[in-house]
């Protein structure tokens, strides 16, 4: 059953990393997630944001950045405006605040397009895991270490595990894409 096992991890930390990637599409409310993609040139290096500031959103519409370091501020403004994120920074010196615009109906499906894509990577993911487990388990029974009717129910374990993710992956892209769309 190792190998299945192994599958079921190598689907987690796919599902994991599309949950991650689907928090930085922005929604029309503020989330600190916005952020993640952001790199800041600080102390002679990129550095993401939230490992320079701190960030928080007090209210649905906009976001609070507070940096840990005050002549990080315009790095941090500049990293933001150049992130193509569509945000308009403004400081006062002390902290940035970054409204969060209402997407446009086009946005919003421009977003919905984006969201599919980053699904279907999640999929080939899991096809992927599938495959190499699927390969383990030929070796195996090539090697003699087990019977094929041993390799044949690992391999429906497999593909029920393989389903069992693609729903969770379809429900993901469900939710998030109701919360793109929502007005």
């Amino acid at each position: 059953m190792a190998t299945v096992e192994q599958a079921r991890k190598r689907m987690d930390d796919a599902l994991e990393a599309m949950r991650r990637e689907f928090a930085s599409v922005r929604t029309g409310k503020a989330t600190p997630a916005l952020l993640d993609t952001v790199r800041v040139d600080a102390y002679g290096s990129k550095m993401h944001v939230n490992q320079v500031a701190t960030i928080h959103a007090p209210e649905p519409s906009l976001l609070v950045i507070q940096p840990y370091d005050k002549s990080l501020i315009h790095a941090i403004e500049r990293a933001i405006q150049v992130a193509d994120l569509g945000l308009n920074p403004a400081n006062d010196g002390n902290i940035i605040r970054v409204p969060i615009p209402a997407l446009t109906e086009e946005r919003r499906k421009e977003y919905a397009k984006l969201l599919h894509k980053m699904a279907e990577e999640g999929r080939v993911s899991l096809r992927h895991a599938r495959r190499i487990t699927r390969e383990e388990l030929h070796v195996k029974v090539k090697d003699h270490e087990i019977a094929e009717d041993e390799a044949r129910k690992r391999e429906e374990l497999l593909d029920k595990l393989t389903h069992e993710y693609q729903g969770k992956i379809d429900e993901l892209l469900k939710h998030k894409e109701a919360e793109v769309m929502a007005l």
